[in-house]
């Protein structure tokens, strides 16, 4: 039989009173008991390194956000769907409640876009079905408004001059 440090005894003594009384375990018991609960080994097949993608799949998946990944690759690859040539001159401004907004250079090629609308549709829906774009909107630039700034005038306007 070996002889404790009565110190050590003194402790140990201490920690099993207290876990009777109380019911609380010491730091060293508590740690022991969640090692042994944590399945995990060093070599598990679980532990192997696995590829980002998997991780930013699960990521993308967890916080929602397939449809705005879809919406901004429909919105960068907006000139693989019309073409060079249209691409240039109009740009998706906004998906809202199925309603695709392209922006154009003159409202001249917002008329001219929208004659081709159901080609353009048909390959939105083709292409990114879980967007569910119901209609194209085709707009020109935005005009500046007189109603307000430098050149607006108070008063009804005109009408008040003329009796």
């Amino acid at each position: 039989m070996t002889q404790e440090n009565p110190k050590d005894f003194a402790v140990e003594f201490y920690y099993r009173m207290r876990q009777a009384l109380t019911g609380r375990k010491d730091r060293d018991s508590r740690r022991r008991d969640a090692n042994s609960r944590n399945k995990s080994r060093p070599f598990d097949s679980n532990r192997s390194p696995k590829p980002i993608s998997t991780g930013i799949d699960k990521l993308i998946d967890s916080l929602g956000w397939q449809n705005q990944l879809s919406e901004a690759d429909l919105f960068m690859n907006w000139a693989k769907i019309v073409g060079e040539k249209n691409a240039e001159v109009s740009n998706c401004e906004d998906l809202a409640l199925g309603v695709l907004k392209v922006r154009c250079k003159s409202s001249a090629w917002a008329t001219q876009l929208s004659l081709f609308k159901p080609q353009f549709l048909t390959q939105i829906q083709e292409l990114y079905p879980q967007l569910e774009v119901k209609d194209l909107r085709f707009v020109g630039p935005n005009a500046p408004s007189f109603k307000r700034g430098f050149r607006s005038v108070p008063g009804r306007g005109p009408r008040d001059t003329f009796g």
